[in-house]
């Protein structure tokens, strides 16, 4: 390996954890207006029959918390000095955005309403995301599927929870 190669490769190690890193941190944020919240206003909600348990959202969006710090390294490591990547990764921080503020609207501020708003505009952010990554690294589209996804299952409970109550 020479010497160039060697650096590439810490910066591609570099890149790989902020990357993962960065979604895991607005995951914590999200838990923090989440965990308090569940015991005593979640718990009392009417919820939809298809309302999975409550254990179930911690690991499943640590995995996609990981998936999307993966897909979002994918991108980085082709650079960001051409103008399409810059977009790509604006686009990425602006869903996650997007993503934090729900948890923070929804249990937070425990407004259904506010939140569906919210999660709608997040829903058209990952697509965005999906399509700009997907013009750069199509494996970094993919691995932003299972995140539209479970986000779309999440639209369904917070517009059947806001409907509910």
């Amino acid at each position: 390996m020479t010497e160039e190669e060697g650096k590439r490769e810490r910066r591609d190690v570099l890149k790989l954890l902020v990357s993962i890193t960065l979604p895991l941190l607005v995951g914590m944020i999200g838990s923090y207006f989440t965990a308090p919240a569940i015991p005593e206003w979640y718990a009392g909600l009417n919820k939809p029959a298809l309302n999975p348990p409550n254990w179930i959202f911690a690991p499943a969006w640590t995995t996609l918390y990981i998936l999307m710090g993966v897909s979002l390294f994918l991108v980085w490591r082709e650079g960001n000095r051409e103008k399409r990547i810059q977009m790509a990764i604006v686009a990425f921080v602006v869903q996650l955005a997007l993503n934090a503020t729900w948890s923070i609207v929804f249990f937070g501020m425990q407004n259904p309403g506010l939140a569906l708003i919210n999660i709608a505009l997040l829903w058209m952010g990952i697509i965005y995301t999906i399509i700009l990554f997907h013009k750069i690294s199509k494996p970094a589209a993919y691995l932003l599927i299972p995140y539209l996804l479970w986000t779309s299952f999440a639209t369904y409970l917070n517009y059947s929870i806001f409907i509910l109550n």
